[in-house]
């Protein structure tokens, strides 16, 4: 039975489309499964932006899970869409794969060194592994499946029964009218195609426009197994239907109700899986805001097959900052398997819960991923205290675990810029990163890296894939004589300072009061003294010695944070390197 009690998280927007979803679902559907759904095409790369087109629904599934509901998220494979370009930049991949579009992803070959079966194939696999490491559950539904074993079979048919009604529909939104009955108009050729892709859902073909009348379905050719198509002749009675190819001349007579090598046209196709699986929740990207979007023309035509339009949000993009030393080896946008080589899959899922689906965010690959992983941090201190906000305490749940239960995680999550600055300097020596943090916390010296894993090797990751060379840290072999002999007394005196105290300090707390509290000491106030009770001059101070300590070192103005450099080097290294 149900738990009907609602959630106590009644401020963040999951809980509130929770309480829509179920509401709805008990009109439409009383006591059966709530039905939620995504749609992916694994024609390329799938990426970060589709990514938000499983996690709303994933998340909102999740939540009325956790109430006690039975919940099905679909997940749509549609990789019987034709294949429409080669993509840019995929290894295995040149423009010897241009002769097969027109085709089924599915009749696709993978990559060149794929273990995988076909195109779509090749691409879900990458998606499913991330969904399964993100927590995600679903059902999968292959669309080549439903289509070529006839599950749609009296869908189809009823759609070419109501042909006219449907098409009457889709004129409504049409920017052009349809030519003249007695004129024959051809499918949309490669062009055409490639053109209405990057146009908008309203200028998609609709279907086939042929002297014999509109068609909602469009057979793959069987010579060619293009869907450069058009429909003849239809009997309504008979289900016979002839088709032409134009793409290699091919025609045949054949009948729809044995005949599985074909589908519903996209705006068609839609609707009626809403219609057939009962979706009652499936969100949609900005793109379907449009008039004429798939989205807006199939809230008319799933009437048509009986059903109703789900209710969902549109969903905002979902952007990217730093990624453009990928985009140039990679030719193409990120994608979750990208992002969870460098960060954990609680830090992925927060960036999906804390927004509402409507407001856009940017996934890190650059320096600012160590300051979401701050502030992922705070807020993991601020839920074990108890001292945070209720909808930031329902983001951090949904990110942590999910109804089935916890998500793994780092024992021991040290700051992420931490390791990445220990992985940077050790050039993966495991041994020497496990001394320096071992050096963090004296009083609870870690013992093996396996506490800091998986954190440590999605920072590793990190460091090595998306920072450039030229901002590695080297420390210096030999220290720098002539530097050394240039400075003034009281560079020299904030040197002494600092290294008569390091063994005293030895600690990532203590490093960071000694290298904070020598200008000041060097001021005449307390090392201890608070920015309140400083000049402004004495930050300009602080940022100069940090400089010369940086310059000692590493031989540049910045690098990692000068505790964890301090510690990475070790101190005996420190000591030769500033000239004692």
């Amino acid at each position: 039975m149900p738990i009907v009690a609602q959630s106590t998280e009644t401020t963040d927007w999951v809980s509130r489309f929770a309480d829509e979803v179920i509401e709805e679902s008990e009109r439409r559907a009383p006591g059966k499964p709530v039905v939620v759904a995504s749609g992916l095409s694994p024609s390329g790369p799938i990426h970060l932006g589709n990514l938000r087109e499983v996690m709303t629904p994933h998340l909102v599934a999740d939540e009325i899970r956790r109430r006690g509901y039975q919940v099905r998220h679909l997940i749509s494979w549609d990789d019987y869409d034709r294949y429409r370009k080669v993509p840019a930049g995929v290894p295995g991949v040149d423009e010897s794969w241009a002769e097969h579009i027109g085709k089924p992803l599915t009749s696709v070959p993978a990559p060149k060194g794929s273990t995988h079966a076909n195109w779509a194939e090749h691409f879900k696999a990458a998606m499913i592994e991330s969904l399964a490491e993100l927590g995600v559950e679903f059902d999968g539904i292959s669309q080549t499946a439903q289509y070529t074993s006839g599950v749609y079979r009296e869908q189809i048919l009823h759609a070419m029964r109501h042909r006219g009604d449907i098409d009457a529909i889709l004129d409504q939104y049409r920017t052009k009218k349809a030519p003249a009955k007695k004129q024959q108009q051809k499918p949309l050729d490669e062009a055409e195609l490639e053109a209405a892709e990057g146009s908008g859902a309203a200028a998609e073909d609709d279907g086939s426009s042929g002297a014999a009348g509109y068609f909602p379905y469009k057979p793959y050719c069987g010579n060619c197994e293009k869907d450069l198509t058009t429909v003849t002749s239809y009997d309504d009675d008979s289900t016979e239907l002839t088709y032409a190819c134009t793409a290699c001349g091919f025609s045949e007579t054949v009948r729809l109700s044995e005949f599985n090598r074909g589908k519903l046209v996209w705006k068609v196709d839609w609707p009626m899986r809403w219609a057939y699986e009962g979706v009652v929740f499936e969100p949609s990207g900005v793109d379907h805001s449009s008039p004429g979007s798939s989205f807006q023309v199939g809230g008319q035509i799933v009437g048509i097959f009986g059903g109703k339009q789900p209710i969902g949000p549109m969903y905002a993009f979902v952007g990217i900052s730093g990624m453009a030393k990928m985009s140039s080896s990679k030719g193409g946008v990120p994608t979750p398997a990208d992002a969870l080589k460098i960060m954990e899959p609680q830090l992925l899922r927060w960036l999906y819960a804390r927004r509402r689906p409507n407001q856009s965010f940017k996934v890190a690959f650059d320096q600012e991923i160590q300051r979401l992983y701050d502030e992922w941090d705070r807020l993991d201190a601020k839920v074990a205290d108890g001292s945070v906000l209720p909808a930031d305490a329902a983001a951090h749940s949904r990110a942590v675990r999910t109804a089935a239960g916890e998500l793994p995680r780092t024992a021991r999550p040290l700051p992420y810029r931490t390791l990445a600055s220990v992985a940077d300097i050790t050039a993966g020596h495991e041994d020497q990163a496990l001394r320096i943090l071992s050096e963090l916390d004296p009083e609870q010296p870690l013992t093996s890296l396996d506490e800091v894993r998986p954190r440590y090797d999605k920072a590793e990751a990190w460091i090595n894939t998306h920072v450039p060379a030229e901002q590695r840290t080297i420390v210096r072999d030999e220290p720098d004589a002539e530097l050394l002999k240039s400075l003034d007394e009281a560079s020299q005196q904030s040197l002494r300072l600092l290294l008569d105290g390091l063994a005293e300090h030895w600690s990532l707390d203590g490093l960071t009061h000694l290298v904070y509290g020598v200008p000041k000491v060097q001021a005449g106030f307390s090392a201890d003294a608070t920015p309140k009770e400083l000049p402004p001059e004495i930050k300009t101070a602080q940022r100069s010695f940090f400089a010369l300590l940086y310059h000692l070192l590493v031989g540049r103005d910045t690098g990692p944070r000068l505790p964890t450099l301090l510690l990475a080097v070790g101190q005996e290294r420190v000591r030769a390197l500033l000239g004692e």
